[in-house]
């Protein structure tokens, strides 16, 4: 397998909104030695009962602790919203739609996402919305939704989940390094860019010396 990264995030996890700063930053810094490919979690895919007091309390403790550690920007009114179902999937499918027809973006368009998310409050589980998303990055709404619905899409974004669950990740962020001889778990959770770049240096360095004495 080439060298690369896997980067498994869901958009609507608040934990990966925290670190979009961190992963922009390690794309930018080690792109062109191990370019990322993302992968989408799942966190609460399929969910269909709307969030109660308890959910909403649950969420707004994470975010109130990711801004702290991270300095990543809320926006609490979504606090505000009757009956809403916190379903990750279409967002998934989304990001999911994104790689399979514009790879380069993929990263960029996560984050963006995650910031019409968390930052201004769009309602990111509806097509609608995603696809007003996804013309900002040149995407024709007509066509983009009419991707979403097909059914190749919806396979291809259950396989991100299937792969998931198949390396036992269980927490997001996750972030594997991969080549020839196999993968290794860089991290899960909030990690800073600084410490990942020590490890993936040392990685990278072990990776070369494999392939110096193959």
């Amino acid at each position: 397998m080439p060298r690369g990264l896997l980067y498994f995030a869901d958009p609507m996890c608040s934990w990966c909104w925290g670190f979009s700063d961190v992963i922009k930053k390690i794309a930018d810094d080690f792109s062109d030695q191990l370019p990322i490919r993302v992968m989408m979690g799942g966190l609460y895919a399929g969910a269909g009962t709307p969030l109660d007091e308890k959910g909403k309390a649950d969420i707004r403790e994470h975010w109130r602790h990711v801004a702290e550690l991270s300095g990543a920007e809320f926006d609490f009114s979504f606090f505000e919203r009757e009956q809403f179902i916190y379903n990750t999937e279409p967002a998934c499918r989304a990001i999911v739609l994104v790689q399979q027809h514009e790879p380069a973006v993929t990263l960029t368009f996560l984050r963006h996402v995650q910031n019409a998310f968390y930052k201004e409050n769009r309602d990111i589980t509806d097509p609608a919305i995603l696809s007003e998303e996804a013309a900002k990055f040149g995407f024709n709404p007509e066509k983009f939704s009419g991707l979403f619905e097909q059914a190749e899409l919806i396979a291809e974004t259950r396989k991100h989940f299937a792969i998931t669950r198949q390396l036992g990740v269980s927490g997001f962020p996750t972030l594997f390094a991969v080549d020839d001889w196999g993968r290794e778990k860089i991290g899960t959770g909030y990690q800073s860019a600084e410490a990942l770049t020590v490890k993936l240096t040392e990685w990278l360095n072990k990776s070369r010396n494999k392939e110096s004495e193959a």
